[in-house]
């Protein structure tokens, strides 16, 4: 039999947030028995054993049993959560980030995508360098200094895949995996598509600006809240736009500028007063007034907006299909794992009719943007 991998089980288990009783209770065999798997102590597994665990944790029963690849680990991705968050979330989190990057290793193989091309600003650190790092990242990518139409579409063109974690903790906002193909993972529980956008935003400035960094402190947090906050509402443009009545916050043409540029009302208070054209009182005022009328996690306008959409895995999948014959059961079937597994980690964004009964769709002329 081949060599059982004890940290595929260990993948496997996070992924699906058990513990060791719990799976020792799925295979009716003991906790200590679920351990020594893990860490190879024990000699031998059988095939029931295999096709147990396999069934507890959706996968195939090969899966214990191919090479291990590297596991993301929290040092290793642009993790933001709150301080609070319990340590199996993490885990579990970052256990999808996995079995997310080995799919978008597979497709990278077998699918012409766009070239990685994100600019590196890591010197960049001063709030004036990352004011600047910000502007040249909208030079370098042609996208002028208006609003920006779609932050999904402005990250994927520089070959980030996006993708939704299905049932994530909302301990969770995101997730960025600086890989050899870059991957942005958004908590799709929060309702507010502004926010999602500034979330795509906030990962996309950890790839421009941390590469080789650890992140997740307060300073890396900062410079990436930074950096998205003047890619989203650039400083020349912003100043032009932004008024106020004298002492007292113009709402009306805060609530324009937050849908011309796609940014919540509560960011556009932080970036004025970031820029000083709002004072210390004057933040305050506004964010207590969105406070006080219930709209510190979804505003009035939120609803008017429908969140931006992953298209280039969807699209993936498509060329997957027609060109390779590869459906979706094929290609959970490569990875050694279940369909519903790999749902988990697509969430919504690859389309259901892909997916249903390993679904064909006959498109030849398709080609991937």
């Amino acid at each position: 039999m081949a060599q059982f991998e004890g940290s595929k089980l260990r993948l496997a288990r996070h992924y699906w947030g058990k513990t060791l009783g719990q799976v020792a209770e799925d295979i009716e065999r003991s906790r200590q028995y679920v351990s020594q798997l893990e860490t190879g102590k024990a000699s031998s597994v059988s095939r029931d054993v295999l096709e147990s665990l396999a069934h507890s944790l959706n996968v195939t029963p090969d899966f214990f049993c191919s090479p291990a690849g590297p596991a993301l680990t929290e040092d290793q991705a642009h993790f933001r959560s709150l301080a609070s968050t319990k340590v199996s979330t993490k885990l579990k989190v970052l256990a999808r980030g996995t079995i997310f990057d080995q799919l978008a290793r597979f497709i990278d193989e077998r699918v012409a995508l766009p070239d990685v091309n994100f600019p590196d600003y890591s010197g960049a650190s001063t709030p004036e360098e990352i004011e600047r790092a910000a502007e040249k990242s909208r030079l370098y990518w042609g996208l002028g200094l208006g609003p920006i139409d779609n932050m999904v579409k402005v990250v994927e063109h520089a070959g980030a895949l996006v993708t939704f974690f299905r049932d994530a903790s909302q301990e969770v906002d995101a997730l960025s995996i600086p890989s050899i193909r870059p991957i942005i993972v958004r908590n799709d529980a929060k309702e507010s598509p502004f926010r999602q956008r500034f979330d795509i935003a906030h990962e996309m400035a950890h790839l421009i600006l941390h590469e080789g960094i650890e992140t997740g402190d307060r300073k890396t947090e900062t410079e990436a809240n930074r950096l998205a906050s003047a890619f989203l509402l650039p400083r020349s443009t912003f100043a032009k736009v932004f008024k106020t009545r004298g002492r007292s916050l113009d709402w009306h043409c805060i609530v324009d500028i937050k849908m011309a540029f796609g940014v919540s009302k509560a960011a556009i208070l932080y970036r004025a007063k970031v820029l000083g054209l709002i004072d210390e009182r004057q933040y305050k005022s506004g964010v207590i007034f969105l406070k006080n009328t219930r709209q510190s996690k979804k505003e009035d306008e939120d609803d008017l907006v429908e969140k931006e959409r992953a298209d280039l895995l969807s699209k993936s999948f498509e060329v997957l299909s027609n060109h390779h014959g590869l459906g979706f059961n094929d290609v959970a079937s490569a990875l050694g794992v279940q369909p519903s597994l790999l749902r988990v980690v697509i969430s919504d964004v690859v389309e259901e009719d892909l997916i249903r009964n390993d679904h064909k769709i006959r498109r030849p002329n398709l080609k991937l943007v």
